[in-house]
């Protein structure tokens, strides 16, 4: 984005074990900071289920024009077990990727050397792909609703609502990441085309218009079925993968998986114009709320995802690096309750790594 060492952070730790995970992501950034020269500006918001329960607030008008001054959003995890599943997850995380307009959502599957993956006769070297997912449109707008609710005749409708705005400004995001990224150079729309006719067949088309622009990309396509295959079969076959909302979400968790869990895999809300949200990819897992065995790895990580967005990749390029050694010399398991050491510990050695290397 910019080379300036100055940023304003918005830090939402969220719900269940969202505090004590950005907090050790904090710790990184921190650690990151002095390595790097950089000021990190944080601004902590009350955003979750607790605020939620207390006032009624989900998200304030005026805390949204605050976000989207911001250099960057941190945030932890949403959703309380005292509030309906939905109304947080629509209330804050949809709104916030919809009102600032976070339009991509990109996801690097990266299987780290020292952390195990489910898939057989698979390692890192065949595990590095990353999946650029449309954000705000598709079947995660709200359209639709319901025909005689309550009655044996019920009818509910949901409509998958795609633009060619939307569509076009997601693939060319995707081909632009995939010559930036200069690994294999491919690109993968994953879609429907022989079902769901009428969104797939203008993806495919715009697709295709956009291909001519970038003859160094070699493209291809699969359906969303397929894929799902060969990510476990073969992942190495991927490099990049371009999706709609629904599809990206499904195969992303996938991906968490094949990379070694929801404990290391993290994301970012992306606007490349304006404020982006970076987040790790797993929920608030009420149950290791204040237990001290929570894997703060995924918010680590999306903290580092936080930096490279920002320009300042040598600070990103530590905090990986940090995470890197420490699950190939320390953590052997990226499960909760069984890293060998506890949440706090494990975000010391982070900080601790990228303090001394």
């Amino acid at each position: 984005m910019t080379d300036k060492s100055n940023f304003s952070i918005a830090v939402i730790p969220g719900d269940g074990t969202g505090p004590e995970v950005v907090r050790e992501a904090l710790k990184a950034l921190e650690a990151a900071g002095v390595r790097e020269h950089l000021r990190l500006d944080f601004h902590h918001y009350d955003l979750g289920g607790e605020r939620y329960l207390k006032t009624g607030e989900i998200l304030p008008e005026g805390v949204i024009a605050e976000l989207g001054k911001m250099d960057a959003i941190l945030l932890g995890a949403i959703g309380h077990p005292d509030v309906k599943p939905g109304i947080l997850e629509k209330g804050l995380l949809l709104e916030l990727r919809f009102r600032l307009d976070m339009y991509i959502n990109l996801r690097p599957v990266v299987l780290f050397p020292g952390v195990e993956t489910p898939l057989k006769n698979k390692g890192p070297e065949d595990i590095d792909f990353v999946v650029v997912r449309e954000n705000t449109e598709g079947l995660y707008t709200g359209g639709g609703g319901f025909l005689r609710k309550g009655t044996p005749q019920e009818v509910a409708i949901q409509e998958s609502i795609n633009t060619r705005y939307g569509v076009e400004r997601c693939l060319r995001y995707a081909f632009d990441f995939c010559r930036k990224r200069k690994k294999r150079m491919k690109l993968t729309l994953c879609g429907k085309t022989n079902v769901l006719t009428y969104a797939s067949d203008l993806w495919e088309r715009v697709f295709r218009l956009l291909q001519e622009e970038y003859p160094e990309v070699r493209t291809d396509y699969a359906n969303v079925d397929a894929v799902c295959m060969w990510m476990i079969k073969n992942p190495e076959w991927f490099d990049v993968i371009v999706t709609d909302n629904l599809f990206g979400d499904i195969i992303t968790d996938i991906g968490a998986i094949i990379q070694g869990g929801l404990g290391i895999a993290a994301g970012g809300n992306i606007n490349p114009q304006g404020v982006s949200m970076f987040e790790p990819i797993g929920g608030s897992a009420p149950k290791y709320t204040g237990k001290n065995v929570i894997n703060p790895l995924a918010a680590i990580m999306a903290a580092s995802m936080m930096l490279e967005h920002l320009g300042a990749s040598a600070a990103a390029k530590r905090i990986e690096n940090a995470v890197k050694k420490a699950v190939l010399r320390d953590i052997k398991n990226l499960a909760a309750g069984n890293m060998g050491m506890g949440t706090v510990e494990a975000g010391d050695l982070i900080a601790d790594y990228i303090a001394r290397d």
